[in-house]
């Protein structure tokens, strides 16, 4: 349901192996910041990389020399404020003030644990949930020993420590879809809430500094949505510099980098190939059986309401829809 008389408000507090929803507090906005929010394997990297794209490619517009603080090729950092297992919060929040460049900064906390600020752009990145499964299957089955130990022998820990990943995709999948870490919610263990992060962006998606954008969108047509995301930042961008950051940002090109640079390779076991995987959608199809369907159904009638899970399963296509 839309939520019209009210702003958004923080009525749960986050706190796990991964994320801690408290590391915000210190954070002060600036009038053109960019938040960009998914709940997990939702195309989180992928903006981030977007968005750094338009960013630069907005400064070069405006004959500005590029700021040292964008080192090439990354052209900028984006930081993950909620991640337990980042960097102290106070050199976080020092490296963030030291930006001169437009900010961008990462979050998979839902709505009802991140303070709002209307100053502030929200772009936010939804997917099928069964499509999430599939990728957050591939992702956390590869996780390194040394990254259990990084995250759960963190020394701001709370809670329990993150449970190995199991070895059939069948008992993630049931744990997953039917379980919360939350008490409040009922899904995404033993992460957080997947369908409940959408749905509480969903509720305010009236607000004209909130946008929604779907992952399956961008993989069917990228320079349409490319061109709606920097619409949405009050970015002007050009036929052909659009064309060059959707060839830039293919998740193709973005894997091969990270496979020349090395990176996630102390995380996943295969290293970049791993955590930029297949990048497609439907492959649950061939997985999940009728009955562990019939679970996907009763989470979403518990979490969704029609609209929000009409557009996760269809996208755009399924935009503006009612409640």
């Amino acid at each position: 349901m839309l939520l019209l008389e009210q702003q958004p408000q923080i009525t749960n507090v986050y706190q796990n192996h991964h994320m801690d929803s408290t590391r915000w507090a210190a954070y002060s906005p600036r009038d053109d910041d960019i938040v960009i929010s998914t709940s997990i394997k939702s195309g989180t990297t992928w903006t981030q990389a977007i968005v750094r794209e338009l960013i630069v490619h907005g400064l070069d517009c405006h004959n500005s020399a590029l700021p040292e603080s964008i080192p090439l090729p990354d052209k900028g950092s984006s930081f993950w404020l909620d991640a337990t297992f980042s960097r102290e919060i106070g050199a976080l929040h020092e490296q963030l003030e030291a930006q001169r460049h437009r900010r961008f900064i990462k979050t998979h906390l839902p709505l009802d644990g991140l303070p709002f600020y209307p100053q502030v752009k929200y772009v936010v990145i939804g997917r099928d949930a069964r499509d999430v499964f599939m990728s957050l299957w591939n992702h956390y089955a590869n996780y390194k020993d040394d990254f259990y130990k990084t995250i759960n022998e963190a020394p701001n820990l709370v809670g329990e420590p993150c449970p190995r990943c199991p070895e059939d995709i069948h008992t993630f999948w049931q744990s997953w879809i039917s379980r919360g870490w939350f008490d409040w919610e009922q899904e995404g263990y033993p992460f957080w809430g997947n369908m409940h992060h959408t749905q509480s962006w969903w509720n305010y998606r009236h607000l004209d500094n909130i946008q929604f954008f779907h992952y399956a969108d961008l993989l069917s047509n990228p320079i349409s949505e490319i061109k709606r995301i920097a619409e949405f930042l009050g970015i002007g961008v050009s036929d052909e510099a659009l064309s060059a950051i959707v060839e830039y940002t293919s998740l193709s090109a973005m894997r091969q980098r990270r496979i020349e640079a090395g990176g996630s390779q102390s995380s996943f076991k295969g290293g970049a190939s791993t955590f930029f995987f297949k990048g497609m959608n439907g492959r649950w199809r061939d997985i999940l059986s009728d009955d562990e369907l019939a679970m996907y159904e009763a989470a979403k009638s518990q979490v969704l309401s029609l609209g929000c899970a009409r557009w996760l399963e269809q996208g755009r296509t399924a935009w503006p829809s009612s409640d």
